[in-house]
């Protein structure tokens, strides 16, 4: 990257369960403001807004930022499934190093209740390729469909490894237990293995609690230059140190659910950022990725490089995944405990790595954090993963 991008501002608001919460728009403006409050910054130097939702009207970016200010800028709406609060970060990144000198993402969603369906049955499915693959491996049943086809790519790695059920179930009990020290998630009751695994099975080997909620919520990030940053008295400040978007391959197509459910996209997102870094997951000590279902963190280990390919069960037995380990992953509780509204998950993971590099994680903060991974991924599809640091 010829000119750095650092993140200067973070906020979030705590995430409601459907019809608990405010309206996407004041949602969205109190997270604005949190973060406009953290950097120290005024709604007007912010020069454009990158504003991430799933659901909603084809505005209602600006009629969330108008809440916090009316100064004419570029506002744009961006939707890339549940990476989409990720999407407008990558956006708002590239809007800095194209010259612009402090820029605002957010991201927030307001969910209803019940499993993701679609909202237009009179035009082709953007998940139909996703739908043929299932169709072709394992069939469909009465499930919910991102449980079909996540629970399906746990089910093909546990046939291929031997992998226990109850390893998949220690997921989400770490997330619970990590939830419990974050006043802003969801969840934040603790579970054991033994509850998780007594919880309803969805799809094999998924049961309710290793599913992430419907979630409502936001989250912001403020972005600025090197330049904009010393003119404030920013001293230090947490800096992204590489970023890469990518999409589906033709391979992502093949008689395999864990293609299908984003395993190229993630090995070649994780590719771009160690080499624009030059770092790699030996670096990192602190993780946030996208564990939907328990199913997709366990193949995210292997995907991004944390563990090698066929020990990540090894890798959890051994807790080189939370604190004490290798890795801290999903300090925050993460989608499954934290909660998943989808325009604003990529935006809550980057607040939560921001808090952990500067040391005001509170309860949870990772010892020693100085460098910390991004990967929030979306089916139809794009996977996002940033790399932070601070000196």
């Amino acid at each position: 990257m010829a000119r750095r991008v650092n993140v200067i501002g973070v906020g979030m608001v705590k995430f409601q369960k459907p019809g608990a919460s405010d309206d996407y728009n004041v949602m969205a403006s109190n997270a604005i403001r949190a973060a406009i409050a953290d950097a120290k910054v005024e709604f007007d130097e912010i020069q454009e807004a990158f504003a991430g939702y799933v659901y909603g009207d084809s505005t209602c970016g600006q009629r969330s930022v108008y809440e916090v200010g009316l100064t004419g800028i570029p506002v744009f709406n961006v939707n890339n499934n549940c990476s989409t609060g990720s999407s407008a970060l990558f956006l708002a990144r590239q809007a800095i190093e194209a010259g612009a000198e402090c820029v605002l993402a957010v991201g927030f969603e307001k969910m209803e209740k019940g499993a993701l369906g679609s909202k237009f049955t009179d035009r082709t499915n953007p998940l139909d390729k996703h739908a043929e693959v299932m169709s072709r491996v394992q069939g469909f049943n009465q499930a919910p469909p991102a449980a079909q086809m996540f629970g399906g790519a746990g089910r093909e790695y546990r046939w291929k490894y031997g992998t226990k059920r109850e390893t998949f179930a220690a997921i989400s009990a770490k997330a619970r237990r990590h939830a419990s020290k974050n006043p802003f998630a969801l969840f934040n009751q603790v579970l054991s293995v033994e509850e998780v695994m007594a919880s309803e099975e969805v799809f094999d080997p998924l049961t309710r609690f290793q599913c992430c909620p419907p979630t409502c919520g936001a989250a912001a990030a403020i972005l600025c230059s090197d330049e904009f940053a010393k003119k404030k008295g920013i001293a230090n400040p947490v800096f992204i140190a590489a970023q890469a978007m990518t999409t589906d391959y033709q391979t992502s197509f093949a008689d395999s659910m864990i293609k299908m459910v984003g395993w190229d996209m993630a090995v070649n997102a994780a590719k771009k950022v160690y080499e624009q870094s030059g770092l790699g997951p030996e670096d990192v000590q602190v993780v946030e990725l996208h564990d939907c279902f328990t199913a997709n963190e366990l193949l995210t280990y292997e995907a991004i490089g944390l563990c090698k390919e066929g020990e990540a069960e090894k890798y959890i037995v051994e807790g080189q995944n939370t604190y004490g380990g290798k890795h801290v992953t999903n300090p925050s509780g993460g989608l499954l405990s934290k909660g998943h509204p989808l325009g604003a998950t990529g935006l809550a993971q980057c607040t939560e790595l921001v808090w952990q590099l500067r040391g005001q994680a509170d309860q949870r903060q990772v010892p020693n954090a100085k460098v910390a991974l991004q990967h929030n991924l979306g089916l139809g599809g794009a996977c996002v993963m940033t790399m932070y640091r601070r000196d």
